[in-house]
């Protein structure tokens, strides 16, 4: 197992990983716009994607990004989103390492806390995130959506 952050060329990659994400998903802008996009992410140091590999395969992943707080002391905090594994290598622990590379990216970030959702609502998806050191009770959460979506 390789754990890192992912690169510029595995793009193609984690686009793919997604598909694993949501049983259906809006469709993806042009190529180009896409690659806009991630360039965008690459050239914000508060945003990172780690990956985890198998024999050079990307099979896990997830996206963390750091925001700046004027609250408990000016430290920032973080939000974790799309927590993926490809379906074939799922209940092998590689969702819980890129969980902890987010982590630690966060707590050496001077991170107060670290938020996810999710909007599975299965027993097993709540016991998987409270083993990677998420507490489900601790805040309610909220999501607002534009009109029609």
């Amino acid at each position: 197992m390789e754990l890192r952050e992912l690169a510029t060329e595995e793009l193609p990659e984690l686009i793919d990983l997604y598909k694993h994400l949501h049983e259906s998903d809006s469709e993806l802008p042009a190529e180009d716009e896409i690659k806009l996009i991630w360039n965008e992410i690459e050239s914000n140091s508060s945003i990172k994607y780690f990956g985890v590999f198998i024999s050079g395969r990307l099979v896990s992943s997830c996206t963390i990004t750091v925001v700046p707080n004027l609250t408990r002391g000016c430290k920032p905090y973080a939000l974790i989103e799309n927590v993926v594994t490809h379906e074939s290598f799922r209940r092998k622990g590689f969702g819980k390492a890129v969980l902890d590379a987010a982590l630690k990216f966060a707590w050496e970030r001077g991170c107060y806390k670290v938020m996810l959702m999710t909007g599975r609502l299965d027993e097993e998806t709540f016991v998987f995130y409270e083993s990677a050191g998420f507490d489900r009770h601790a805040k309610q959460a909220f999501v607002a959506k534009p009109t029609g979506t």
